[in-house]
C-alpha cells in the first residue's frame, strides 16, 4: 500500500526524517528522484532543453538539484525563479514545475509551456495538499513525483486531474500511514486455504435477483466463486431454477441466514421493495452483510443493528440517494460518511475509495472503463463477500476486492461484459497470488 498523508503528517514525517539525515541530504536525494524522473520522460537527457520553475523553499531547492543532474547528463537547463518567470515558456521539451509544492495557500498564476511536458515536484503548484483545492492556474503535469508520500490532491479534489500519472519516491520519510493506495503486492495478503477447510469454511449467503433481473444473481455467484467461496446460498426474488447456477450454488427458501454463514451479500437485482424483503432476513445475523444496488436505501440503512457489519458500496447516484453530500472531495465525504453510518462504505468510480468509521482510508485506483458496463458492481460484491467469507476484516476484503477487480477487467477482452470478469480475476490470482488458488 503507497501511503497517503495530510500536509501536517508530511511535515512532521519530513522533520524527523532531517533529524536522522540533515535538510542537505534530503533535499539531494530528492533532487536526484526528480532528475531520474525528468529523464524518464524525456528517453535521453543529451541535448534536451529543460526549464526548471524553482520557488523559494525546499521544492524549489529539489527542483535546482535535479538542474544540475540533468545538466551533468547533457540536458540544456534553465532555472526560472518564481516571480521573475515570463507569461510563456517556448521551446522546452520538459517543464519542471518546483515553485510551489506542500506549502501552497494562495493562487499562482503559472506561465503557459506550450507542447512541453511537465513534469510536477511534489504537487501541481498551486494546489491544497488536503483538499486537492485548486488555487489559481495550475499546470497540467503528464507527471507528478510524489514525495515521502502521496497526498490527498493525488487522488481527490480537482487537483487529482492536473496531476497526470502519479509516481511516488518513498525517500525512507514515511514509515507508516492511516490511509493509502492499494497496490499489486496487497493482493499477496488474500488469505489462503487451510487442510482442514471444509465446505462451510468459508460459505457465503448471498440475496440476488427478481423476476426482472435473474442474471444479476449469476453474476454476484460467479464474483464469490472466483474470489474463493467454497459454498453459496442463494435466495432470489424470483424463480433461479431456470438459472445455469454452479453446481456450489444452494437455492435456499430460508427467511433468515443460515448461522453457519461466514459472510452475507444483498441487494443486486432485487426490485422495488427490497428493503421491506431484505430487513428481516438482515435483523437477526450478526455476520458481515455487503449491501449493494437494490439493498441500499435509507430505509434498510435506519433498521441496522448497532453492533451488525455492514459494507455500503454505492455509486456516486446510490451515495446521493443515501443522503451522502459528495462535494469536491470525494476522500473526505466517503470518510465521513463512514463515520455517521456506522459502516465500511465504498464509493465505486474511477477512482474508488473505500472508508472505515474509525476514519481509515483506501484508494483505489486500478479502475479501467472496460467496468464501465451492467452487472460488474454486482461482480465485486460478490468478491467483497468472498473476502469476507475468507475472514478478512471488512476494510480490507472491500479494498482487496476493489484493486482485485480492476487488474481483472484491464484484462477483458474489447466489448466484453462484467459475465467475462470472473475467468480474468482467476487470471489476477494466478499472477499476483497463487497461493490462493
Amino acid at each position: 500500500m503507497k501511503p497517503i498523508l495530510l500536509a501536517h503528517e508530511m511535515r512532521e514525517a519530513d522533520a524527523r526524517a532531517v533529524a536522522r539525515r540533515g535538510q542537505d541530504a534530503l533535499v539531494a536525494d530528492a533532487g536526484v528522484a526528480v532528475g531520474l524522473a525528468a529523464a524518464s520522460m524525456l528517453g535521453s537527457c543529451y541535448a534536451k532543453r529543460v526549464c526548471v520553475l524553482a520557488g523559494p523553499g525546499l521544492n524549489g531547492a529539489d527542483g535546482r538539484v535535479a538542474a544540475a543532474w540533468l545538466r551533468g547528463r547533457g540536458a540544456r537547463v534553465r532555472v526560472v525563479t518564481v516571480g521573475e518567470e515570463p507569461e510563456e515558456l517556448t521551446g522546452y521539451d520538459l517543464v519542471v514545475d518546483a515553485a510551489f509544492g506542500l506549502g501552497a495557500t494562495r493562487a499562482y498564476d503559472a506561465p503557459r509551456v506550450g507542447a512541453a511536458k511537465v513534469l510536477a515536484v511534489d504537487l501541481p503548484s498551486g494546489v491544497d495538499a488536503d483538499s486537492g483545492a485548486v488555487f489559481g492556474r495550475s499546470l497540467a503535469a503528464d507527471v507528478t513525483l510524489a514525495l515521502g508520500a502521496l497526498k490527498i490532491a493525488h487522488v481527490s479534489g480537482p487537483a487529482a486531474a492536473l496531476a497526470g500519472e502519479v509516481r511516488l519516491a518513498t525517500l525512507g520519510i514515511a514509515s507508516s500511514a492511516r490511509d493509502g493506495v492499494m497496490e499489486d503486492a496487497d493482493l499477496a495478503r488474500l488469505s489462503v486455504r487451510d487442510f482442514e477447510d471444509q465446505k462451510w469454511s468459508h460459505a457465503l449467503s448471498v440475496f440476488a435477483g427478481s423476476d426482472l433481473m435473474p442474471g444479476a444473481a449469476s453474476l454476484v455467484v460467479a464474483g464469490a466463486l472466483a474470489g474463493g467461496a467454497s459454498m453459496i446460498r442463494l435466495a432470489s426474488r424470483a424463480d433461479v431454477t431456470r438459472l445455469d447456477l454452479a453446481p456450489e450454488v444452494v437455492r435456499s427458501v430460508d427467511a433468515a441466514v443460515d448461522s453457519r454463514c461466514r459472510a452475507v451479500v444483498a441487494g443486486p437485482g432485487l426490485g422495488e421493495g427490497a428493503g421491506p424483503w431484505l430487513a428481516p432476513r438482515l435483523r437477526a445475523t450478526r455476520s458481515p452483510v455487503v449491501l449493494d444496488a437494490d439493498g441500499l436505501n435509507r430505509e434498510l440503512l435506519a433498521s441496522r443493528p448497532a453492533d451488525a457489519t455492514w459494507i455500503l458500496t454505492p455509486h456516486a447516484g446510490e451515495f446521493h440517494r443515501l443522503g451522502a453530500h459528495m462535494g469536491e472531495n470525494r476522500l473526505e465525504a466517503v470518510r465521513h460518511f463512514a463515520a455517521e453510518t456506522g459502516c465500511v462504505v465504498l464509493l465505486k468510480g474511477p477512482v474508488t475509495i473505500v472508508a472505515h468509521p474509525d476514519a481509515r482510508v483506501r484508494v483505489i485506483t486500478s479502475g479501467t472503463p472496460a467496468l464501465a458496463t451492467a452487472g460488474s458492481g454486482d461482480v465485486l460484491s460478490g468478491l467483497i463477500g468472498a473476502l469476507l467469507a475468507r475472514g478478512h476484516e471488512p476494510l480490507e476484503a472491500a479494498s482487496l476486492a476493489a484493486h482485485w477487480h480492476g487488474r481483472a477487467g484491464a484484462l477483458l477482452a474489447p466489448g466484453a461484459g462484467a459475465s467475462a470478469l470472473a475467468e480474468t480475476l482467476r487470471a489476477v490470482a494466478t499472477r499476483f497470488a497463487p497461493a490462493t488458488r
